[in-house]
Order: C-alpha cells, then structure tokens, then sequence
C-alpha cells in the first residue's frame, strides 16, 4: 500500500475496456466515501485535488488525509493535481508528495503549451512523477477555470500527436464535447466519437482523459430540488457515452460534480427531515455513504473497472 503513479493503471486500461476514476476531493468524508468504493470494488483508484479544494483544505490537511486512507484501506492510490494552472503550483504538489500533476496550459496557444508542459515534464519526471496536460479546451465552470462554451475548442488529432511528441507528457485531457459542472449540455447530449477514435490511432500508446464526465445523475438532482434545492435543467454525460469512450482509449475519467450532487442530497434531504439536528455527525455521516454507493455505481457499471486492481 502506497502512494503510485498512473501508469500501471493506464498500462492496463490501455489494454482494456475499462477507465481508471478520478474522483475530486475536498475533506474527510469525501475521500473516505471514494475510498469505501474502491476497495468493495477492488479498483485502481485516482484521488485529485483542485484549485478550489487547495484553498479550502489546504495541501497539507489533503495530503495527510489520503495518507490516512491509504493506511487504512490497503489500497495503492494516486494523488494527483487537477487543474494545475502553472509552473509554480505544479513544481510545489510534485515537491509534496503528489504522485501525478497536470499543466492545464490549454488557455495559451499550442507553442506555449508545449513549452510550459515541457518544463513541468522535466521537472517532474526527474522526481518519478508524471504529467498530464490538456489540449482543446472545455467549456463551463470548475473552481477558476472559466471557458465560455462558444470559445471551447475540440482537440485537433494532428496537433495532439504532435504535442505528445514534443512534450514528452504521460497523458493528455482532450475536448470532445464534454464540459465542467452541472450544466453540459443543451439540447441532446453529443461526444465527438469519431474524433476520440482519430486521436487514439495517432497516440495509441497515451492514455487519453475526459474531463467534465460527471453524468449529473437525474435521482439526485431530484433529491436535491425536492429538498428545497433549485437546480433547474442539469443534464450530465450518459453513462453509455462513459462505456463507450473508455473502449476508445479513454483511460481516466475526471468525476467531481457527481459527488457534489450526491453528499449535498443527502445532507439536504436530512435538514429537511430533522430541522433540530445540529451534530455533523448525524449528516455528513449519511453524505459520505451516499458518496461511496455512488461511486460504487461509477466504478462497477460505467468504469467497467471493478477487479482491476
């Protein structure tokens, strides 16, 4: 039991047709929840940290916690960071023990792309860590990473066969329709599938990622709206477009929102019902078990990644 890298994880995945999970964390019972699921299900896991959880947890506090899970469970797990946004962040999380980072240069052209992802892969090679970076952007919000869905461009097949090249990255998030938060889509939902494929027979030895691939599970944002939430027309990535994806070369697959939507039903659902309780125990308690059935769900019928540890 230990912290790992990805990449015996992505080695297996790329030989399946099943995808590793990242699941978003931000305290205690989050991480215990994911943690609870994997082990049921016997699955290669991938625990990351956003800007978001930095500021609100701490590194530190993070890091100690996954420790802890890991210590606990038995499990080999990967932290990794999500979203890195430069060089800075990226070098201080490698410095802390983070197993896995990603430069999400995706906001700069693709020269300057390659040049940041290039230094990070340096860097963070020489510590035995390795780098995911991304190309293409996605639209919507996920903690400061703000990309109008008019602006979001697809990943071009050409141009990430070329990136990986010259980068010398371990892994690449691409744009195929996917977006951040609870909103993706409007209208029917949409992956560009044949693009997924080019990209893969250009790299087909890169583990690819999806990023925005929470399903926005419709039982959940009901539970939160019948409990006084109001989450109007929130529409997720079918989980058939997950399965699919993951035949394709997808091999990671970023979930974050769905855990949102899960712990805060849960905790809606109990203010409702108990308006005089008051002890966190008796709330966060019942979050984190919807959390690890959910994930549970995610890993076993969608991941396809159950007994693959």
């Amino acid at each position: 039991m230990a912290f790992v890298t990805t990449k015996d994880m992505f080695a297996k995945a790329l030989k399946s047709d099943h995808a590793v999970g990242a699941f978003n964390v931000n305290n205690m019972e989050i991480i215990q929840g994911i943690v609870d699921a994997a082990t049921i299900e016997n699955a290669p896991l991938i625990l990351q940290v956003s800007a978001g959880a930095r500021k609100y947890a701490k590194p530190t506090y993070l890091v100690k916690l996954v420790e802890a899970a890991i210590e606990d469970s038995g499990l080999d797990i990967a932290l990794h960071l999500d979203h890195g946004e430069d060089f800075e962040i990226c070098k201080k999380c490698v410095d802390d023990g983070f197993t896995s980072v990603m430069i999400d240069g995706s906001k700069h052209s693709f020269e300057d792309n390659i040049a940041l992802t290039k230094q990070v892969v340096e860097y963070a090679h020489a510590k035995g860590v390795v780098v995911e970076a991304e190309l293409g952007k996605l639209a919507g919000i996920e903690d400061d990473i703000k990309v109008d869905a008019r602006s979001a461009t697809f990943t071009d097949p050409d141009e990430a066969a070329e990136f990986v090249e010259r980068t010398g990255v371990d892994s690449l998030a691409i744009s195929i329709g996917t977006s951040h938060g609870a909103y993706k889509f409007k209208g029917d939902p949409f992956l560009d599938f044949e693009r997924l494929q080019k990209i893969s027979s250009l790299i087909p030895n890169t583990p690819l990622v999806l990023h925005g691939a929470s399903t926005v599970l419709p039982e959940f944002v009901a539970l939160c709206n019948q409990y006084g939430g109001n989450i109007p027309g929130a529409q997720g990535v079918p989980e058939d477009m997950i399965r699919t994806a993951a035949k394709y070369g997808i091999c990671k697959v970023n979930i974050d929102t769905d855990l949102r939507l899960a712990m805060t039903a849960e905790i809606r659902k109990i203010f409702m019902e108990n308006p005089a309780e008051f002890d966190p125990r008796k709330y966060l308690g019942p979050a984190r078990d919807a959390i690890q059935k959910m994930v549970q769900h995610k890993i076993k019928n969608v991941l396809g990644a159950s007994n693959t540890r």
